[in-house]
């Protein structure tokens, strides 16, 4: 049906593929346990969005680009390890917080917007998520479908779904597993640089990747 094959053998991939820890996992855990709960819910579904966007991408064939020219995908690489890299030195260079300013935390919306557009960001900036669609999909696409677009948003929208509800457990559970410890101050101020030191790590395992 609409062009697509083994449906039931793509979730089943599909659910194992999302429990496989990876660059997008460790984000999460990173934001939920330094951030707390609604911050890693945030990263989880900017991570997510990230995701629906190469998935479009993929359908609409703009991800061969970076399948095809080495220096759009170094281009695009090297955004997203940037970024990263940007994102753990800032964590790096904050401040510890007081008691109050944690419990504070808790009671003041921080900026989620920007939390979010950094889940977005770090996903969308990561070329092999690109080539991974554009591996993974056509498998369970018929080949005389393979021009079509929509068994392509059908089979990544049902990825997503899958990876989504993942993510957010990852990050409902991590948060609560670090909320009391969050509130001591010293612990709090070191999950932030362990935080930092992640995403560090992560933009330079970004940077040295192949395709």
């Amino acid at each position: 049906m609409f062009g697509i094959l083994n449906f039931g053998t793509f979730v089943l991939a599909g659910i194992l593929l999302n429990l496989t820890p990876g660059a997008d996992t460790m984000y999460i855990l990173g934001r939920s346990i330094s951030q707390g709960k609604k911050s890693g819910i945030v990263s989880a579904l900017g991570i997510s969005s990230g995701a629906f966007l190469h998935c479009i991408f993929a359908a609409l064939g703009l991800s061969i680009l970076l399948a095809k020219s080495a220096i759009a995908f170094s281009f695009v690489k090297y955004a997203g390890a940037a970024y990263l890299i940007y994102l753990g030195i800032r964590a790096l260079l904050s401040k510890a917080a007081t008691t109050s300013e944690i419990f504070q935390e808790d009671e003041v919306a921080q900026n989620y917007s920007k939390i979010y557009i950094s889940g977005v960001l770090t996903n969308v900036l990561n070329p092999k998520v690109a080539l991974f669609f554009l591996a993974f999909l056509p498998q369970f696409i018929d080949p005389n479908y393979a021009t079509s677009v929509l068994p392509f948003l059908i089979l990544g929208l049902t990825f997503l779904t899958t990876g989504t509800i993942w993510c957010l457990m990852l990050a409902l559970f991590s948060a609560k597993l670090a909320h009391k410890i969050r509130k001591n101050p010293k612990v709090k101020y070191w999950l932030d640089k362990t935080t930092g030191g992640l995403f560090i790590v992560l933009g330079i395992q970004l940077a040295l990747s192949k395709k």
